[in-house]
């Protein structure tokens, strides 16, 4: 009777049949996901007696989508601060730059044409004895990822004496030629017309405030050679263009072609690769000198000058800013060649600290050796900025060009991979352009498995990516691209080359 109860689906009682955990839910039919969001497609109205009504799935999906929207548009835009929130040393998302006045000579990578005649140019490099380490690091980079192909000579400058370690060494680094010079006292330290005393105090003053490097007189004095000085140095002038290197840097991309004879090709004057903004307090009056020297010579923008200046608002009323000491300007004796410069009068104009960040610049020296460059650094030099101050040779070089200079007289390296302290450009590889790279077993590392690694490294580049230029780049990794960094200049670059290219 029980079976036959069962059978009919009811236990004694009424009750139904116990079946094992989750048999049940099996034989239930399932529920679709359509079914399961169903409820999303709940009209809600506007208003208690609207007869508008909107599905209640959108009120709860559109804020979300609003709010991705915003977060994307906010880290990918190239002058936006969001773009730190990027992993670090990866390369940003390129964006085309406007080809107007510029474009990036080589896309990936080329078999280095050697059977052309060499420019006029050389490598100049700043050093000291103490620094060997860190020249060798910069020769070897360079060697490696360009110059073991070009051969192009160096000349190293020293405000002393090269021993003979530093000479034998270098020297083993390379096979291009070598030489070696000392920078005099004519080029060096304080000018005769400079009260070393006083020059001493601001320097110590500036040490006191903390200012980067301002309490030290050999910045001052090397700030003010890159400045006014290096290209007239004896070994030189035979030279017609310079590729400043600085001990401690590192390149990370190959550079198959020559830079010097594109620059040529293409009547370039001044080439950068990186563009950032310099600190405030280290110039907090080289704008009032540089735009005087504008104004005194009735100078008009090229289209340049745009890229260091703020932009303008509506008009408020200035904030007068502090005048430069005026103990500096008391012991020069020849303080009648300096115009009397009107603090007010910049044509309403304020620096936004941009430069061209010259540890890396390649430059045809004419521009530098022209009577109108020396006619600016002359002036800004008898201010007494580069003692009173901590003026940057970058600044100083940035300002000179936007005066004299235009957009098109500007190439901006984007394909080239560098980085000096902690400031880093590296760009992507670009797709389809890559070749396959031959080894390079620099002789002076003597452990045979140490040379074959370090070689094998930059085996391993960057995987390719769209919009990408660089050839067989591999980007260190512990710090972000200067492209996607607070503090860069690439946006007002952007502005005064003619914009972002149409996707």
């Amino acid at each position: 009777m029980d079976l036959l109860r069962q059978l009919g689906g009811l236990l004694p009682g009424g009750r139904p049949p116990q079946l094992p955990l989750g048999q049940g839910e099996k034989d239930k039919p399932r529920r679709t996901l359509a079914q399961r969001l169903q409820y999303l497609r709940r009209p809600l109205r506007l208003r208690g007696n609207s007869s508008i009504s909107v599905p209640l799935g959108v009120v709860i999906l559109f804020p979300c989508i609003v709010v991705i929207l915003i977060l994307v548009l906010f880290v990918r835009h190239p002058s936006s601060p969001g773009r730190i929130l990027m992993p670090a040393g990866a390369p940003p998302g390129i964006r085309k730059i406007s080809e107007k006045y510029d474009k990036v000579f080589v896309t990936g990578c080329l078999e280095p044409d050697t059977s052309k005649p060499r420019a006029n140019g050389a490598f100049v490099v700043l050093a000291r004895n103490k620094e060997l380490d860190g020249v060798i690091q910069s020769i070897k980079s360079i060697e490696r990822h360009f110059n073991r192909w070009y051969h192009y000579p160096y000349v190293f400058l020293n405000d002393g004496d090269f021993d003979d370690t530093f000479k034998d060494t270098v020297k083993n680094y390379t096979s291009a030629p070598v030489e070696f010079g000392k920078v005099g006292p004519d080029m060096w330290g304080f000018p005769d017309w400079v009260d070393p005393k006083v020059a001493k105090e601001g320097i110590a003053k500036q040490g006191d405030a903390a200012v980067m490097y301002g309490g030290m007189e050999s910045y001052h004095s090397m700030c003010r050679f890159y400045s006014g000085f290096f290209y007239k140095h004896e070994l030189l002038q035979k030279y017609e263009w310079y590729w400043r290197l600085e001990p401690e840097i590192k390149y990370f991309c190959d550079i198959t072609y020559d830079p010097f004879l594109k620059m040529i090709e293409n009547n370039k004057t001044y080439g950068f690769t990186i563009a950032v903004k310099e600190l405030r307090e280290t110039v907090p009056n080289i704008f009032r000198y540089a735009s005087a020297y504008k104004r005194l010579n009735n100078i008009t923008s090229q289209g340049l000058w745009e890229m260091f200046v703020e932009p303008q608002p509506e008009k408020k009323p200035e904030v007068p800013e502090p005048g430069l000491p005026e103990e500096i300007l008391r012991s020069d004796p020849g303080a009648n060649k300096l115009p009397d410069i009107d603090p007010e009068a910049m044509e309403g104009e304020k620096y936004n600290m941009c430069h061209f960040w010259s540890n890396f610049e390649i430059a045809r020296l004419d521009f530098f050796r022209s009577k109108a460059y020396e006619d600016f650094f002359q002036m800004m030099d008898h201010s007494g900025g580069f003692w009173m101050e901590r003026w940057g040779d970058a600044p100083i070089h940035s300002l000179a060009a936007g005066a004299l200079l235009g957009p098109r007289d500007i190439h901006y390296f984007r394909d080239f991979g560098y980085r000096h302290t902690t400031i880093q450009h590296c760009p992507a590889n670009a797709p389809a352009r890559q070749l396959p790279r031959e080894p390079y077993l620099e002789k002076t590392t003597l452990d045979e498995k140490k040379r074959i690694e370090e070689d094998k490294y930059w085996d391993e580049y960057d995987t390719p990516k769209e919009n990408g230029v660089g050839c067989r780049c591999r980007c260190d990794t512990d710090i972000v691209d200067v492209e996607g960094k607070e503090g860069s200049c690439l946006a007002e670059w952007v502005d005064v080359a003619g914009g972002w290219a149409s996707p």
